[in-house]
């Protein structure tokens, strides 16, 4: 659906490319997070898991920036996914104010059992797109997200 706004031609090609970045994100990952809720597990929950499966433990901060949550939003998944059983907190040795956060074995085995799952929805979504064109809009998405 194009805008309606009514200005320079750069503006309305602008929006409309905004608009249907953001209504493709958004439709991917309502598809996804329905998938998510069968498993009880929000996507931002998945995200933390994922991280810690693929980097391994954290600090709580750089667990947030990799999945784009807020402080006292990161806290709260956290706190859920500890909850589970699936995350455990320990003080940084280095940094008493930071604290690591570090996959269970029961949580490393939820994620390493669903990982695959997930990401075999994740290539579903996107099997429209030709090889080149994923590619093509990796490149754009990462040009137009590095704005920091």
């Amino acid at each position: 659906m194009p805008t309606h706004y009514k200005g320079t031609q750069k503006q309305i090609d602008t929006l409309n490319a905004f608009i249907k970045m953001t209504r493709a994100s958004e439709s991917i990952n309502g598809r996804l997070s329905r998938s998510l809720s069968c498993e009880s597990i929000t996507m931002s929950q998945f995200g933390i898991l994922e991280a810690l499966l693929h980097i391994g433990p954290q600090n709580q901060r750089e667990l947030g920036k990799k999945i784009l949550k807020s402080g006292g939003n990161i806290t709260l998944v956290i706190d859920n996914l500890e909850k589970r059983g699936f995350v455990t907190r320990e003080t940084d040795p280095s940094d008493r104010r930071a604290v690591i956060i570090s996959l269970t074995k029961e949580g490393e085995k939820f994620i390493s059992d669903y990982f695959p799952v997930h990401l075999e929805k994740i290539v579903e979504e996107f099997a429209v797109l030709s090889p080149e064109e994923l590619k093509e809009l990796a490149r754009l998405c990462k040009k137009v997200g590095i704005q920091e």
